[in-house]
């Protein structure tokens, strides 16, 4: 299938077969779409939780008002974000550049400037704002890189946050569950993999100046 196609025969998947699993190979190209996804100044101020042991993801069921493809998917994606993006991150990030592209931190000291001033001076709701909007990113490149392997996916914000940290003991890592994206292979009898995608005409979702 090429992109469009992919994206077409992507839906939000309502039951999986639990007997299918997903091979090691597709999740690690999964999670490396995810790692390659955008983000503001590139500080990638998340982490991607992925959650196997079929206990825990059973136990978190209840605390995502029963919906069983949590439980029932082949794995589970949990996208976390930094509890905290401080000046250290930004020191980390900073040492990452300058090694990766073999230049002295001095070459990046204004970028880093940049960053500091945002990372310092943003009030805290507003730097939590702005780095849950840093999650999405991602889970848009994690649907897509999903459609185009041919392996469903549930992209899921009806779960509450903070048992799902307590559960995953996310608390102790600095990190927040932002949104879940459960995947794995559709159920024959799931009824919804029949039905026509509905979207908005191209025109009407476009506008052109």
């Amino acid at each position: 299938m090429n992109l469009i196609e992919s994206l077409n025969w992507r839906y939000a998947t309502k039951k999986f077969d639990a007997s299918k699993k997903i091979n090691q190979a597709t999740v690690n190209t999964i999670l490396e779409a995810g790692n390659l996804s955008a983000s503001s100044y590139g500080l990638q101020p998340w982490k991607l939780v992925l959650v196997e042991t079929p206990e825990l993801r059973q136990k978190l069921v209840e605390h995502a008002w029963g919906q069983q493809q949590v439980a029932d998917a082949s794995h589970l994606i949990v996208i976390a974000r930094d509890a905290d993006l401080t000046a250290e991150d930004v020191e980390a990030f900073v040492k990452n550049v300058a090694t990766t592209r073999e230049l002295p931190e001095e070459a990046l000291a204004d970028y880093k400037g940049m960053m500091l001033n945002t990372v310092n001076t943003l009030p805290a709701e507003a730097k939590d704002v702005w780095v849950s909007k840093q999650a999405y990113i991602v889970l848009g490149n994690l649907l897509a890189a999903c459609a185009q392997l041919g392996v469903d996916s549930t992209p899921m914000e009806g779960f509450v946050p903070e048992k799902f940290d307590e559960v995953l003991g996310l608390d102790k890592h600095g990190l927040k569950s932002t949104v879940i994206l459960p995947i794995g292979y559709r159920a024959e009898d799931d009824a919804y993999q029949h039905l026509a995608k509905v979207r908005k005409d191209i025109n009407e979702v476009v506008v052109k100046l």
